[in-house]
């Protein structure tokens, strides 16, 4: 984390500053997360989704570093990203991101001087890449998010719009999107609201991190379970207990709806990311 000035700690940053220089400053380490990116390197991904938290306060020196790592995985085309609650940090913060990853959080074909919208829509061969904005500021201590019912109502028919077009449809979100997706203080507000849209519109995938584990859960909808899928910390210090540092490798096959996630990242005493388990999520156990 950079260097805070005293102007920049007059906020919610203060209590964040304390916290990392107490608990996650021994958590988190920057050559593990380094090592994380040249495995995801190595394993030529099509296309990327982080799933928010990029940097710890947002403070605005630390999106611009924040980008000098992740511009080694590609450019706006490869990548796609959501904002999370510590991108969201305080008011001031998620301008900030704006300004350094807006072309990461565009529509296809949207330039850079039109508005940023949530949610976004981004098609890739047979894959329609969904990402809204659960990261609002929030008080000291808590660490909610929320879509709000413009970004719902939006996503409601983003989601009927791509499942006309036959896409298999891959919904970005920071916050789990269950009601007991996160202990309190941390879940997001709305989020039977969110879990009532997906299953009345549908989707093939949830991707979403804020708790920092491998997770898989299900929303039950009309016609089929939704795998709901929350990755670990890319930077997360091998052999902290409960926050070891993985990424997720999917493979998805949309024409028999077949997902496959193969968990990399490190074991205990590995020295480099290995493959941890396999999950193959086929397409007859989503059907009640």
């Amino acid at each position: 984390m950079p260097h805070l000035p005293l102007r920049a700690l007059l906020n919610k940053r203060l209590t964040g500053a304390l916290n990392w220089h107490s608990a996650r400053a021994t958590i988190h380490n920057m050559d593990v997360l380094e090592t994380i990116l040249d495995d995801i390197i190595a394993q030529d991904p099509d296309h990327i989704a982080l799933t928010g938290d990029l940097v710890n306060v947002g403070f605005a020196p630390e999106f611009a570093t924040a980008h000098l790592k992740i511009a080694r995985l590609g450019g706006p085309e490869e990548i796609s990203i959501v904002p999370g609650n510590h991108d969201a940090y305080v008011r001031s913060s998620l301008p900030e991101m704006i300004k350094v990853f807006s072309p990461y959080m565009r529509n296809d074909g949207e330039g850079p001087k039109a508005p940023l919208r949530f949610p976004y829509l981004r098609r890739r061969g047979p894959l329609a890449l969904i990402g809204v904005n659960s990261g609002i500021p929030t008080l000291p201590f808590f660490a909610t998010g929320a879509l709000g019912e413009p970004q719902r109502e939006a996503l409601a028919q983003m989601l009927d719009q791509t499942r006309a077009e036959g896409l298999f449809r891959v919904v970005m979100i920071h916050h789990p999107p269950l009601r007991s997706g996160a202990r309190f203080g941390r879940g997001l507000n709305d989020a039977e609201a969110v879990t009532q849209i997906l299953a009345r519109h549908g989707a093939e995938l949830v991707l979403h991190g804020h708790n920092h584990r491998h997770s898989l859960a299900r929303i039950e909808g009309k016609s089929c379970f939704i795998p709901v899928l929350g990755v670990a910390s890319a930077s997360a210090v091998p052999g902290t207990p409960h926050h070891q540092a993985e990424y997720h490798l999917i493979r998805i096959e949309s024409s028999t709806g077949m997902i496959e996630v193969e968990r990399r990242g490190f074991k205990e005493f590995s020295h480099a990311p290995v493959a941890i388990d396999k999950v193959k999520i086929r397409h007859e156990l989503l059907t009640p």
